[in-house]
């Protein structure tokens, strides 16, 4: 598992606000859903093993977290075109944000160095950060497993 980078984030301090195009092409600000807890999930890449056991995951859960209030909104650098295809082959119920210029990425701190295969490369991190409806941060899971994480998440709502 690689190691998440140092996070600028702390639990109560405010989430960055961003704005950014979803799955299907709209666009979503995390100020629309003040009043909501959002379960913001950075993730690499599209239809790639370990994000696909996630994404997958949360869709499993996905009526539990409604029935919690919890809004899922996933993360990852990959553009609209990709996120669509990942949405339609896995039915996934949740909105996925296309960050291609990197700006909630490295406003998360969640974007930086990590090796695979002794090859060293800039990437997202497998990060979490669940925002509590007065858009403060609740809590940080700086290390994902990618299997069990929904319903870590879940747990904690």
């Amino acid at each position: 598992m690689a190691k998440a980078p140092e996070l600028k984030l702390k639990v109560g301090d405010p989430a960055p606000e961003f704005t950014a195009t979803t799955n299907g092409g709209e666009t979503l600000s995390l100020s629309s859903l003040k009043g909501k807890s959002v379960v913001l999930y950075f993730y690499p890449r599209d239809d790639t093993p370990g994000c696909t056991k996630e994404a997958c995951g949360f869709r499993d859960e996905f009526a539990a977290f409604k029935k919690k209030g919890a809004v899922i909104l996933g993360v990852s650098t990959d553009p609209v075109k990709s996120h669509d295809k990942f949405v339609e082959k896995f039915q996934l119920p949740f909105q996925l944000l296309a960050d291609e210029d990197k700006k909630i990425v490295e406003a998360y701190g969640v974007w930086g160095q990590k090796s695979f295969m002794g090859r060293k490369f800039m990437g997202v991190h497998r990060v979490t950060f669940l925002i509590g409806p007065d858009g403060r941060v609740v809590r940080i899971w700086p290390e994902v497993k990618p299997a069990e994480h929904p319903a870590e998440v879940l747990a904690s709502l």
